[in-house]
């Protein structure tokens, strides 16, 4: 059974830690995710539940307590958005290959330079290299269902990593919007207890987390997280059809929109894949074979599954809400060229970034590219790879 409400992204995740009930969160405030651990901590004080919350007095700190806490058996969690995460750069690194299972609620937010406190994913693309698994949200509802999958797929015998869970910075974290809530018994039910088989704590069989890895064993050490991140795409596909089964809700590595016919297809993330479809369905309707492939799940990236629902199209725009600043696109676009290359799939790929920011991108963007795409494929005139999207004019800067 579920219920409906509304409520901003940031609530959502919130009302799914409350569900879930953790051991420990630590946490230090950053916009736009502070209302995360503001929410938990009301819910605490409220005696709603009794997780244990620690304010710290940095996000490295905050990561650092949250390895602590997840290394001496508790469930644990914390919440962060750009700087924030950057701060954290180090401890996520440490948090991946001690194979700690916990979770970071991240609300996508520009990283510096120039200030801005605006939606793009330049945070989570930085960290994409980290050893986390990323899962992206279009919506609230999204959010809050990625949420609660989370630590199911952590805490497998099979991945023991921890996972990122993103939404995008005000478009979703601050937006109110209808969403369909579980019941208390049935996440708790879903997401199960944890019981860790090793941990510091466990005075039986004591271990030491985090010790100097000598040059003879850190290189196995890397395979066996490699090997992990590997085997965690089919963790997430059965926890993903699990959550389906029992909430009627969700998708797997992706979400494929009007795309069985398409031959015209953009892969998008976050919550401008609802701008994507609108688009899209406007564009059915003049008869225009168009479609969105949503990607959810970003780490593992899922190249070989993408080139095949990609195979039948004649041209796909690659959209992203970063810069990599190395000439020819970001991680999205260079991820999606070489799944294609390796899997012998050959379609015209383009590059757009879009959204910088908080840069609006709207329907009649949408259009425009696909128009692109179909002059691309029916002139046969060279083009540009890699563009902006509502880039301001030289004349108006």
């Amino acid at each position: 059974m579920s219920r409906k409400d509304r409520m901003s992204g940031n609530e959502a995740v919130a009302y799914a830690i409350k569900q879930i009930n953790p051991d420990v969160m630590p946490a230090f405030p950053i916009t736009p995710s502070t209302e995360i651990p503001q929410l938990v901590s009301t819910y605490i004080a409220n005696n709603e539940m009794d997780t244990e919350f620690i304010p710290v007095e940095s996000e490295h700190s905050s990561m650092s307590a949250t390895i602590g806490a997840e290394a001496a058996g508790a469930r644990s969690l914390t919440a962060t958005s750009s700087c924030g995460l950057a701060l954290m750069w180090e401890e996520l690194l440490l948090a991946a290959s001690n194979r700690m299972p916990c979770v970071l609620a991240l609300v996508n937010r520009t990283l510096s330079g120039p200030i801005n406190i605006n939606c793009d994913h330049s945070d989570s693309m930085g960290a994409r290299d980290t050893g986390w698994i990323q899962i992206y949200a279009e919506n609230n509802q999204e959010a809050y269902d990625n949420f609660i999958q989370a630590y199911p797929i952590a805490e497998d015998r099979r991945v023991h990593l921890p996972v990122m869970i993103c939404q995008d910075g005000f478009i979703t974290s601050h937006a109110v919007q209808n969403i369909e809530l579980n019941e208390d018994k049935d996440v708790k039910e879903f997401v199960g207890e944890y019981h860790p088989e090793e941990f510091l704590l466990n005075s039986g069989n004591p271990i030491a987390i985090g010790p100097y890895s000598i040059s003879n064993y850190a290189m196995e050490a890397r395979k066996a997280q490699e090997m992990a991140m590997e085997s965690s795409k089919e963790v997430i596909i059965e926890v993903a059809q699990k959550y389906r089964a029992k909430f009627g809700r969700g998708f797997e590595l992706f979400e494929e929109y009007r795309t069985e016919d398409a031959e015209y297809i953009m892969v998008i993330m976050g919550s401008a894949a609802g701008t994507a479809k609108q688009a899209v369905d406007d564009l059915r309707e003049k008869g225009v074979k168009a479609g969105v492939l949503k990607l959810r799940v970003f780490r593992p990236f899922p190249a070989e599954e993408i080139a095949k629902a990609l195979k039948n199209a004649k041209a796909v725009a690659i959209m992203e809400r970063t810069e990599s600043y190395n000439g020819h696109g970001g991680p999205l676009c260079s991820e999606i060229r070489a799944g294609l290359f390796e899997h012998k799939v050959y379609v015209e790929a383009v590059c757009y970034t879009y959204g910088l920011a908080g840069r609006d991108f709207t329907v009649d963007h949408v259009y425009d590219i696909f128009k692109e795409l179909y002059e691309i494929i029916n002139s046969k005139k060279d083009y540009k790879q890699h563009r902006y999207i509502n880039l301001r004019t030289k004349e108006e800067i």
